[in-house]
């Protein structure tokens, strides 16, 4: 009897802990729904379409909430470019203490971090990347000790980078890039599993990069006043003077003789002299030599008329902002110009004329505003050359060869380099190195695009998602390098026609750099520019979505981009935005929407509002990086980053 007692006794308990763990899941459950609704009816309004009757948040009832295995918590909320608008109330996400990922990215949040953030004690993941955050972080974020992720970039945040990130042992990612935070780098930051780390673009941000980020691009730190490694060393602060002596004694090294400043005045009026008898005498002979220079080059030019034209230009390199000669380049000699090429910075290895050019065998691989383009294969094989004839040329021929010449002399690994030009009365021909198998238009859209293009490469071949950022981050760096030569150097026609890709994917290069100054009336220069033109954001949305954009398909098979993607954000994130053969690619959804949002940033209506180029750049950067790690499962992207 007291055994069969016993036994009933246990059963009673395990019945009772049983109901009891009913009731408290069911009342976790009650809570988390309540919260996500608070915040439905605070943030979301009409863009969070959640039903209220149905029995549960989870199992895919409400969209972008995500529930544990026994469905009896929420455990994650992803709601990306949901146009959610206004602040997050307190009682709300901090309420969901079983939230281990977090993802309210690209919306119009504001106000600030919830102050009970805290709450969440199982969160892992934390995006809110791409609002209108502002203030400083809460207390609350740092007592998140399991927090692995976590991206603030793109708000208005302020106040300090706080040293209590160290108390996040876990974090892998921190990225705070793009908000308002000032002062210094705390020096005594620890996170020993950190991989990837940004502050890039907070301008009151300065002082030395702490040790423990050193190893860190420095792409994490543009648009800063830090200094030290990764960046340029750190300005040797002035050595502090000794105080003056208590006494007011001379002899205490106090106060200075009458006879010691006299001297050292007459010192320093001396040395001044000097500097500008030196600087007189270097001016005088620059003078001096620079007309006998400009005539010597012009008669050794006019003497050895056997060898090739050639016009010499002020080069410029990737590290050097784009330069051009303050003089103009010698003339041809006289009767040469109108039956020879022009070589453009010196003569090719192996010597070639005009009637050479004319003998090669040529294809047609691209026709456009400007003129068509010819791959020319010389003689034996070899150089194979890019020729382009060009339309409607008003310049006379010493505008040309100057304008040729500053073209000729902006050099970078992601434009074909110019090598000769021809101008006669009837002909107009650009000369360059062959650089690639085909144009991105044709890549993405095949034989919908009426441009004409023979390539190496299958008409639309799918490329995944990992070579479209490549190729965004090729075309960003030519263009942000134009950009530095001054406010009025631009592209002025980025477009994916514009775009050549080699056959193995592992570069690509912008074309027709300069020819809006050569062809049509070329009169006027382009506008002073402010940030990342529209053109190339409307390039980033056409790698995303796999549309044409509207001058790509004259007929009227082509699509507003810009205007498209928005109506799409704002009505609800559907999988429409991305071209179906990236799509599926769950790896790579988060560099997707970055480089998205990217794309619209490019293309605001006001230009004011754009990022600039090396900002675009930079963003890029990390994009593909990232991209390449994901698509590789290796935990270094930058292997992969030759393009």
């Amino acid at each position: 009897m007291a055994s069969s007692g016993r036994r009933r006794a246990v059963l009673l308990v395990v019945v009772v802990v049983v109901l009891v763990a009913g009731a408290v899941a069911a009342a976790d459950m009650a809570g988390d729904r309540a919260a996500l609704l608070a915040l439905r009816d605070a943030v979301g309004g009409r863009h969070l379409p959640w039903d209220p009757s149905a029995p549960t948040p989870c199992g895919g009832a409400w969209r972008g909430v995500g529930c544990s295995a026994a469905g009896d918590r929420v455990t994650e909320l992803r709601l990306p470019g949901k146009s959610l608008r206004g602040a997050v109330p307190v009682g709300t996400v901090g309420n969901l203490t079983a939230l281990r990922t977090l993802s309210l990215r690209m919306n119009a949040i504001s106000g600030g971090i919830p102050a009970d953030i805290g709450g969440c004690v199982q969160l892992r993941s934390l995006n809110l990347s791409g609002n209108r955050l502002a203030g400083g972080l809460p207390e609350g974020l740092f007592s998140l000790a399991l927090l692995e992720k976590v991206d603030l970039s793109g708000n208005r945040l302020t106040g300090g980078v706080s040293p209590e990130f160290s108390r996040l042992a876990s974090l892998t990612t921190l990225n705070l890039d793009r908000n308002g935070f000032n002062g210094t780098l705390p020096g005594n930051l620890t996170l020993p599993k950190l991989a990837r780390f940004n502050v890039s673009y907070n301008g009151e941000l300065g002082g030395a990069v702490p040790a423990s980020l050193a190893a860190m691009p420095a792409s994490a730190f543009l648009g800063t006043a830090l200094c030290g490694a990764p960046l340029a060393p750190c300005a040797n602060p002035s050595p502090t003077p000794p105080p003056p002596s208590p006494t007011g004694d001379s002899k205490g090294g106090g106060k200075l003789s009458r006879g010691v400043i006299i001297g050292i005045v007459l010192g320093g009026v001396a040395v001044l002299v000097v500097a500008l008898t030196v600087g007189f005498l270097a001016c005088f002979r620059r003078r001096a030599t620079a007309p006998r220079s400009r005539s010597t080059t012009a008669a050794a030019a006019a003497h050895d008329v056997a060898e090739p034209i050639t016009v010499t230009v002020a080069r410029t390199d990737m590290d050097a902002a784009v330069k051009q000669s303050h003089s103009p380049p010698p003339p041809p000699p006289p009767g040469e110009g109108n039956n020879k090429l022009v070589f453009v910075g010196g003569a090719p290895e192996r010597p070639y004329d005009l009637d050479a050019l004319l003998r090669a065998s040529a294809e047609v691989v691209g026709k456009g505003a400007a003129g068509t383009t010819y791959r020319a294969t010389l003689d034996g094989g070899e150089p194979v050359l890019a020729v382009k004839r060009l339309r409607e040329v008003s310049l006379s021929e010493r505008e040309f060869r100057d304008r040729v010449a500053a073209i000729g002399a902006v050099r970078h690994d992601s434009l074909p380099r110019l090598l000769a030009y021809f101008y006669s009365r009837e002909e107009k021909l650009l000369v360059y190195d062959f650089v690639g198998a085909g144009s991105l238009a044709a890549l993405l859209h095949g034989s919908f695009i009426t441009v004409v293009f023979s390539m190496d490469v299958g008409n639309g071949e799918k490329l995944d998602f990992a070579a479209r950022a490549r190729i965004a981050l090729a075309v960003a760096r030519g263009v942000a390098f134009i950009h530095r030569g001054g406010a009025r150097s631009s592209h002025g026609d980025i477009k994916s026609s514009n775009v050549v890709v080699t056959a193995t994917r592992d570069a690509a290069y912008v074309t027709d750099y300069g020819l809006s100054q050569l062809v049509g009336g070329a009169a006027a220069p382009p506008p002073p520019k402010r940030g990342a033109g529209a053109g190339f954001g409307v390039l980033l949305l056409e790698l995303l979505s796999g549309r044409p954009p509207l001058d790509a398909a004259p007929d009227g098979g082509g699509v507003d981009l810009p205007r498209w993607m928005r109506s799409v954000v704002q009505e609800e994130w559907t999988s429409e935005v991305f071209d179906a053969a990236i799509g599926n690619e769950a790896r790579a959804e988060g560099e997707m929407m970055r480089l998205l949002q990217l794309g619209m940033e490019c293309t605001e209506h006001h230009p004011d509002r754009r990022p600039a180029m090396a900002e675009v750049e930079a963003r890029i950067e990390r994009i593909a990086e990232d991209a390449c790690r994901n698509a590789s499962g290796s935990t270094d992207g930058s292997r992969s980053m030759s393009a």
